[in-house]
């Protein structure tokens, strides 16, 4: 029986594969992971995997759409499921951790600059900088 994974896959043209499925599993359970992380998650899974395997599946599913890479300033390219929305990220400078954003002012404002220079805006990325909650502790801590 398809599952909405397997159509997921079908309705954005892609060819539904055990390491796909697979991958959009994990980062449904590990939003905002690199390649790498997910590797590790998926290698007892499909033994047969390796990195460039997970860098190609994760190009695909980038260009179909299904995924989003983001890559804030000194960090290796992430990925996360949530799509479509031009949400915004927070990062801690301590640890590295990811979490989303929603916009503040209604959908997609970023979208609207001041000035475009001819260029047609298709998406904005903003990143918040800052130490999450366990970061402020271990500084107080210390």
């Amino acid at each position: 029986m398809p599952t909405a994974l397997d159509q997921e896959l079908r309705d954005a043209g892609l060819r539904v594969t055990s390491g796909r499925v697979a991958l959009l599993e994990s980062l449904d359970h590990l939003p905002h992971s690199d390649a790498e992380t997910l590797f590790r998650a998926l290698k007892e899974q499909l033994p047969g995997l390796s990195v460039q395997s997970v860098h190609n599946i994760l190009g695909d599913l980038t260009t179909a759409g299904i995924i989003r890479r983001i890559q804030p300033a000194g960090s290796p390219a992430r990925y996360e499921r949530r799509t479509g929305d031009n949400h915004h990220h927070v990062v801690c400078t301590g640890c590295g951790a990811i979490s989303d954003v929603d916009c503040v002012v209604g959908e997609a404002p970023c979208l609207v600059p001041s000035h475009t220079h001819g260029f047609a805006v298709q998406q904005a990325e903003v990143t918040f900088w800052g130490l999450c909650a366990e970061c402020q502790a271990a500084t107080v801590a210390s």
